[in-house]
């Protein structure tokens, strides 16, 4: 999940030592209510651009393999110095302190308050209202996109955006669970229903009415997702008598029932502070942070009568099984499109922290990788392609476990159950070997002290965990104390005591709370939930009177009137701004030194303090491998650490990785570089271990470059099967993603390289590759060892180190035995590579209710653009105002933005979640417009420029710095060259508005091209109004 650790990627550690002193404090005049924490930020409905996946439903835990119980526990930053504890302030009094080891911080927890002090700069501030549903209108979702779009102290139209616009946030989102909402922000720096929900749209009395609204869209996107109607109605059969039946997030089919005073009726009852719990987290002053709570809440008084209360439930006696359906595609002959998964709800009482653990180490020994016993039997069993479910799931009130297989045969469904059954079975009696627990719990131990959130804030992920307990009406600071409790179940590990065999016995073979969902693909359900909302429309329409049709125009005109209307330069004066004074003037350095070696290898060094631990990019050059192995690459990285090598087996070096490292993982690596024509492209294994086993991760790289087998025809069988499901899936639900590597593809080698290891292209492969494997698996064979055999070279590697001085002395002598180990040349003489995609409009079909709208032309090669740091400036504020404006708040999409490549020079206008085709590539052409006749003051200026250095200084950790210098070494940029365009950023004016309007006449002109995701009803209208528009190709 979002907020989980990643175990097998390369990360950082933060500082452990003395641990934090937690204090309760209460406010006299405030009502103490508690709330729920619900199923992580993958079951969150996001307000930002940025996808994230479903809306009140339970959803897979991504790549992570261990779950929330042992995944967010873990030190929060370097140590600060204890501060005086003040016993009142600002109202607040202190009732209850308690010492924390884990984490080097300093919680202050009241009524409704948890302030943690520490020395991280990243600054975390968070508001969370407990937000239960009796239906699945979306209320909660619709108001946390509406409650960001004004209030009495910032009466504009979107404070939100404006704060996207010129802040130096780090994080800046909102969240809608299954039983709560969620506003956090970080910082290193100290009409809306209609609009959002939904509405009947009617531009005149002749033409057809439609619905529109941002969560509308954004949740028919959702519901074409296969993969989240399941996850959806699991949840619901798992609980059938509690909040978690319904849909938070809103169901398209009835959100349109939802009426005014309802919405406004549900914010006044949970949009109180006796309802909400807040949260500070970092480096600032705590007790300013109670003046400033303070400031907000002596308006309200304390109320009694909200009861947000999470109802438990009630754990059935009896199994069921449960049938639904999607909307799916037409199959190809003899290929099995059902999902199947065994479901429980564990337990309906709360469990210690201590149990929590055991159950996430079973989880992890279970499912946490692809050697794991549950998971290798269904991989195993051939009777479906890709794994799903997950396993272990505790971030709503009561944990699930689910499990099953996609790619299923309907009559094959009760064979999935008997055989998760039957597994869990031998899982009890004969348990887990002595090695697989020592990798699970060196991996687990390891995550939960280094605490990797990559660039998700440390303080949105620590109050993310203690929210667990918190809303739940249980201790906050107990989930965070979990030294001593690892520390008993490892004792226990220790004296032979059977730990998992109870727990597998306890809470699911005797747990009757069990569900068979089955999920089965209806080749006509797209169509038929189509035709019904079309037909309620036309209902509708009939029964007005010409009254209230002209009724409906005034209330379309008068919301574009209000949408296109942009705040007055006084209105927006109320929103908090920097300076261009306040903002550094000089780039951040990283420390990085370069040893280039006389055998043409090079290693790159960087001194940051990193706890002990070593993160490592090891890069092979991938020019020498020949143009037609390409699309084999992806899997070729995977198949190193998916195969085991010549003298183990795949479970025994899955787990010699598990107790030696912190993870290792094998991907291609490629970019274009500015003015060249050929990119950039290695394979690149990444790992991370603490300083003493930096020699055992060097020899599992040596051991997983030389002698990886890549013979095992089964499990190959299951790694194109797993990626075939993985890219259907993946292309309903982020069809943007797709169409920009199709339009990268026609404009760069890179971009051509990039769509056939990931795009719409690598999906073609991996079906022709599914036949051959069974047909010509010597050949297949063949290809995995010549592009090994193309890779291993000493000339043109290059390794990546980040660590203190200390930890790199002490892996100098493995460094050089690595490349001592690989062979001086390639054995194959490189050949440039040469590719593109026809430069050509298409269409992508799948069963989908919105669309995905790309559009590109390259500004370097179309219209002689040279690159301006003032660039950087232009699109992100297109992207926050033109865009936003005409693709989103107008045109009703989820996502409107734009990106510019300064390498490859493509220049890309994006939709995600769109109810529009041509309306929106009409808004893309619209920018160069837009652009001319923008007269920005100052103040709209500086705010842009600030917001694009809060994006150029984003928050890193070490292992991300390190990765960055990386980058930067290879693309040839110096520090010089960073300094020149963060002066060019700074010094943007209003003419380079203007005179970049002209360059971006060539995305609308005949060099620019459209792609777009969309269903083949859509795809053939569009074509029918503009004969030859685009090319249709059908994905699914």
């Amino acid at each position: 999940m979002i907020c989980n650790l990643r175990v097998g990627c390369a990360s950082t550690r933060s500082t452990v030592s003395n641990g934090p002193l937690s204090q309760l404090m209460t406010r006299g005049v405030r009502s103490v209510s508690s709330g729920a924490f619900s199923n992580g930020l993958t079951q969150a409905q996001s307000i930002m651009n940025t996808p994230i996946p479903l809306g009140g439903m339970m959803a897979p835990r991504m790549a992570s393999p261990m779950q929330r119980s042992v995944s967010a526990m873990a030190a929060a930053a370097p140590a600060a110095t204890k501060p005086e504890i003040v016993q009142s302030a600002h109202g607040f009094n202190l009732v209850t302190q308690q010492f924390i080891k884990e984490f080097l911080v300093l919680p202050c927890a009241g009524a409704e308050m948890i302030s943690v002090l520490n020395s991280d700069e990243n600054k975390t501030f968070g508001a969370v209202f407990r937000t239960p549903v009796d239906n699945s209108f979306g209320i909660p979702h619709i108001l946390e996109h509406s409650v960001l779009c004004g209030s009495r102290k910032f009466p504009i139209k979107e404070p939100f955006v404006e704060l996207m616009k010129g802040s130096l946030n780090t994080f800046l989102n909102a969240f809608t669970y299954p039983d709560r909402t969620c506003y956090p922000v970080a910082s290193t720096n100290t009409k809306v229903f209609d609009q959002e929900g939904w509405h009947l749209e009617l531009n005149s009395t002749e033409e057809d009415i439609t619905y529109k609204g941002v969560v509308f869209n954004e949740m028919k996107g959702v519901y074409s997702s296969p993969d989240s109607v399941f996850y959806r109605a699991i949840q619901q059969s798992l609980f059938p008598d509690n909040t978690y039946q319904h849909d938070s997030g809103g169901d398209p089919t009835v959100i349109p029932q939802l009426t005014y005073d309802q919405f406004k009726d549900f914010h006044a009852k949970y949009y109180h502070p006796s309802n909400a719990k807040f949260w500070f987290y970092g480096d600032d002053e705590p007790v300013e942070r109670l003046r400033i709570l303070d400031e907000y809440l002596n308006e309200f008084s304390a109320r009694t009568d909200v009861d947000s209360t999470i109802k438990t439930q009630p754990l059935k006696t009896e199994p069921r099984s449960v049938v639904e359906y999607y909307a799916a595609g037409d199959a190809e002959d003899g290929e099995a499109k059902a999902y199947a998964a065994v479901n429980w709800v564990l337990t309906d009482e709360a469990l210690d922290v201590e149990t929590e653990l055991a159950l996430g180490f079973l989880d992890f020994l279970m499912m946490g990788t692809s050697a794991s016993p549950l998971r290798k039997a269904l991989n195993d069993s051939g009777l479906g392609s890709a794994v799903v479910g997950g396993g272990m799931d505790d971030e709503l009130k009561q944990p699930v476990f689910s499990v099953g297989l996609k790619g299923v045969d309907p009559a094959n469904v009760p064979k999935v159950e008997a055989l998760v059954l039957e597994e869990l079975e031998k899982l009890k009696t004969n348990g887990f070997s002595a090695s697989a627990i020592e990798a699970a719990i060196n991996t687990i131990e390891f995550s939960l002290r280094e605490n990797n959130t990559g660039s998700f804030p440390r303080g949105l992920s620590l109050m993310l965990r203690s929210m667990g307990a918190w809303i739940y009406d249980r201790d906050p600071f107990r989930p965070l104390s979990w030294e001593s409790d690892l520390k008993t179940f490892k004792d226990k590990m220790a004296s032979g005591q059977d730990v998992f065999g109870p727990l597998i016995d306890k809470y699911l073979l005797k747990n009757n709370h069990r569900v068979t969902m089955t999920l089965l693909p209806d080749n006509e359900l797209g169509a038929k939930i189509e035709g019904e909302e079309k037909n309620r429309l036309v209902s509708l329409k009939k029964e007005m009177v010409a009254k209230d049709l002209e009724a409906v125009v005034a209330e379309t005109e008068g919301l574009k009137l209000r949408q296109e209307t942009p705040d007055t330069a006084e209105a927006l004066s109320c929103m908090p701004s920097l300076q261009l004074t306040d903002i550094p003037q000089k780039i951040k350095s990283i420390p990085t030194a370069v040893s280039k070696k006389d055998d043409g290898s090079t290693v790159l060094t960087h001194d940051l303090f990193t706890n002990n631990v070593i993160y490592v990019e090891a890069l092979l050059d991938m020019k020498p491998v020949p143009q037609s192995l390409l699309p084999l690459i992806p899997l070729f990285c995977r198949s190193l650490t998916q195969m085991g090598t010549q003298k183990e087996s795949f479970i025994d070096l899955t787990e010699r990785i598990g107790c030696k490292t912190g993870g290792l993982s094998v991907s291609p690596y490629t970019t274009s570089v500015r003015g060249q024509e050929q990119p950039l492209a290695y394979v690149m294994v990444r790992g991370k271990a603490m300083g003493d086993k930096s020699g055992d991760m060097f020899e599992l790289v040596c051991d997983l470059l030389h002698n990886a087998r890549l013979d095992d025809k089964t499990r190959f069988t299951q790694m194109v099967q797993e990626t075939k499901a993985g890219m259907e899936a993946s292309i309903v639900g982020s069809g943007h993603s797709y169409a920009a590597k199709r339009l990268s593809a026609q404009r760069s080698i890179a971009g051509w390289m990039g769509e056939l290891m990931g795009g719409y292209t690598y999906l073609e492969y991996i079906r022709t590759l599914a036949k051959r494997v069974e047909t010509d698996w010597e050949g297949v064979n063949k290809d995995l060892e010549t592009i090994r055999s193309a890779l291993l070279s000493r000339n043109g590697a290059v390794v990546n180190i980040t660590a203190d001085e200390a930890t790199m002395t002490q892996a100098d002598r493995h460094v050089a035995d690595f490349l001592a180990s690989l062979p001086p040349t390639s054995a194959i003489t490189a050949t440039p590579w040469a590719g593109s995609l026809p430069s050509i409009n298409e269409a992508l079909t799948v069963p989908t209710q919105v669309n995905y709208v790309g559009k590109a032309a390259n500004l370097y090669q179309d219209a002689g653009y040279e690159l301006s740091g003032s660039a950087y400036v232009i699109e992100k504020y297109l992207g926050t105002t033109w865009l936003w404006d005409k693709v989103r708040v107008s045109g009703g999409a989820y996502g409107g933005f734009c990106s510019f490549d300064p390498q490859s020079g493509n220049m890309m206008y994006l939709s995600y979640r769109d109810p529009n085709l041509k309306d929106t590539i009409a808004a893309y052409d619209g920018s160069p417009e837009f652009l001319r006749k923008l007269d920005m003051n100052q103040d709209e200026l500086t705010k842009a420029i600030i917001g694009t250095i809060g994006e150029v200084d984003s928050y890193q950790l070490p292992d991300s710095k390190g990765f960055s210098a990386l980058s930067r070494y290879m693309l040839g940029i110096t520090d010089g060259e960073r300094q020149a365009r963060r002066e060019e950023i700074l010094g943007t004016t209003g003419k380079d508005f203007k005179a970049f309007a002209e360059v971006l006449e060539c995305v609308r002109g005949p060099a620019g091209k459209v792609v777009a995701v969309t269903s083949a009803e859509k795809a053939k209208a569009v074509n029918e109004s503009d004969p030859g528009f685009w090319d249709i190709k059908k994905v699914l």
